[in-house]
């Protein structure tokens, strides 16, 4: 099946739900350069400009919205806005972090709660309407970010490692049912520091690796998802991992 950007006869989208400053928006920039309309969402659609503003500079094309992931309502709306008024969704990242560390004697339902729809509800939710577009055209790209915490719960991380331990099943599922109808479900987990503003403010010794490699560059995270999409469908991936070489794991 013809994977290129037009195949479909409509301009393709690329939609990036959770395009941050950093790898959210550097997945956004990379899938614009390949030839995509980006659509890219965040609660707060003020602090998407910089992303889409770097995107139509750099000549592509981009939308954003502002979309809160864990309302059902709002994103029914969103996908079918999109599917109508700008075309298909060949590929949807769900990029949502939450990470919030709390000592379990500390922690309160309400904000355990609200983790685990932040990192797992909004998944589930933007996958299944993006999947029930794709199944239809028997063709799309699915990406769920996962993190050192899909794999296991630190002290103090338990509702971040709950809700990202979910969204890997949830990928998982997703993958063996939706893989033989053509659509390519990829799970990743970025298992280190990565170049951000928050690691640069609170954890300088580890932002201080950066010149020798020790912290994730965003564009290769991008890049990483761009090689995902374009794989050959004999030949697909479903999990990957990357950290940088000096982690440990």
């Amino acid at each position: 099946m013809d994977t290129s950007p037009g195949s479909s006869g409509r301009n393709p989208v690329a939609l990036i739900v959770g395009a941050g400053d950093a790898t959210g928006g550097a997945i956004a920039r990379r899938f614009a350069k390949g030839g995509y309309t980006v659509c890219a969402t965040r609660r707060n659609l003020d602090k998407l400009q910089p992303v889409l503003a770097r995107i139509e500079a750099e000549g592509g094309k981009a939308h954003g919205f502002s979309s809160d992931a864990r309302k059902e309502e709002e994103v029914v709306q969103l996908v079918d806005e999109i599917e109508a008024t700008i075309g298909p969704i060949e590929v949807m990242v769900f990029n949502i972090g939450a990470n919030v560390p709390c000592s379990i004697l500390d922690e309160t339902a309400r904000k355990y709660f609200k983790i685990w729809e932040m990192a797992c509800l909004g998944g589930f939710l933007n996958g299944r309407e993006v999947a029930r577009r794709m199944v239809a055209r028997e063709h799309g790209t699915i990406i769920f970010t996962g993190a050192t915490a899909s794999l296991r719960g630190a002290a103090n991380f338990a509702a971040f490692a709950g809700a990202k331990h979910a969204l890997r099943a949830l990928a998982q599922s997703m993958a063996r049912e939706l893989g033989p109808r053509g659509i390519h479900v990829a799970h990743t987990i970025i298992d280190g520091a990565i170049d951000t503003e928050f690691i640069r403010e609170n954890f300088p010794q580890r932002y201080a690796l950066k010149g020798e490699d020790g912290i994730v560059n965003p564009d290769h995270i991008a890049d990483l998802y761009w090689m995902l999409h374009t794989q050959p469908r004999d030949a697909w991936t479903h999990e990957l991992d990357l950290r940088p070489w000096m982690e440990k794991f």
